[in-house]
């Protein structure tokens, strides 16, 4: 998956910063890193934009999770959760790279 833009609403970004403390430069950095895995989690509503989530790390070594619509026509991902991996996210990502 190639990721060319990054579509940002304010909702989701205050709940991302306010819950799981967050910031948007960290999200950014997985989902345009080489070394970032790519799933599909559900099929969207709408098409074209299906759920996804990916596995990476920043660059100051924190290990995401992120949530986010992946819009096929701009090649745009909307962020609408991100977290710390957990103990069994963090080995499959390992895996997986």
């Amino acid at each position: 998956m190639r990721v060319y833009e990054v579509i940002w609403k304010d909702r989701f970004v205050e709940k991302i910063k306010s819950k799981r403390n967050v910031a948007t430069e960290e999200v950014e950095h997985v989902l345009f890193s080489s070394s970032a895995h790519f799933c599909k989690v559900q099929k969207g509503r709408i098409k074209g934009e299906d759920l996804y989530v990916a596995f990476g790390k920043t660059e100051m070594g924190r290990y995401l999770v992120v949530f986010f619509i992946f819009k096929r026509r701009r090649n745009a991902t909307l962020p609408i959760s991100a977290r710390d991996m957990s103990i069994s996210e963090r080995r499959y990502y390992e895996q997986k790279r």
